[in-house]
């Protein structure tokens, strides 16, 4: 199988939830430790982007690592978004592929990521990118990068662009199928949380 990096970006600012969300609890765990761990059982080689790795620190296993997500000059204090977090943990990895995720994805299956990794070598070498999609949404926390798209990322960000959608309908990607719309659900408000949670209830 193809080697993969883990890049887990936990750099976001957690405006609209009002707290950090890689640190609410779902089932008992951190939600970042949550990812982390699933991330863990597809590859051994897992790193944290995040401007504050002593904040995560002591909830994560010790294999996972760290990457020191700066934030860029013109946009201090403001986060400058997770495209450009996905640039700077690129710019750390060794492997062919990185395997992109958002801190905040309780639904995460191991299974459907495997079952991905395993078709990265079939893919042409002309794809930079292996992400599904919901409707003609992207949905690029919960996908694969190739290490040699960095040099047009970097592009990208350098001439003003922030937005993951914009960039990815520019660049050859290869739509990656099996994932469910649970899956892919994120935590952006409390009330996202409380429907996850009143779900969790009921389905016990």
């Amino acid at each position: 199988m193809t080697q993969v990096t883990a890049l887990v970006l936990a750099g976001g600012q957690s405006s609209r939830m009002g707290q950090d969300k890689a640190l609410i609890q779902v089932a008992g765990l951190p939600l970042l430790r949550r990812v982390c761990d699933i991330a863990l059982s597809c590859t051994p080689v897992v790193q944290v982007v995040t401007p504050w790795p002593g904040r995560y620190q002591t909830i994560l296993p010790s294999a996972v690592g760290f990457v020191h997500e700066e934030f860029l000059p013109q946009e201090v204090p403001q986060s400058h978004g997770p495209l450009v977090g996905l640039a700077q943990g690129l710019s750390q990895v060794r492997t062919p592929w990185a395997l992109a995720l958002a801190c905040d994805l309780p639904n995460l299956e191991a299974a459907v990521l495997k079952t991905w990794m395993s078709h990265l070598n079939a893919l042409p070498e002309t794809a930079l990118a292996y992400v599904p999609k919901t409707g003609n949404r992207w949905e690029p926390l919960c996908g694969f990068y190739r290490q040699s798209c960095l040099p047009i990322l970097q592009d990208f960000i350098q001439v003003g662009g922030r937005s993951f959608q914009r960039w990815l309908d520019r660049q050859s990607v290869e739509v990656a199928i099996g994932g469910s719309h649970e899956m892919l659900l994120n935590l952006n408000r409390p009330e996202d949380v409380a429907a996850l949670q009143a779900a969790t209830i009921s389905g016990n």
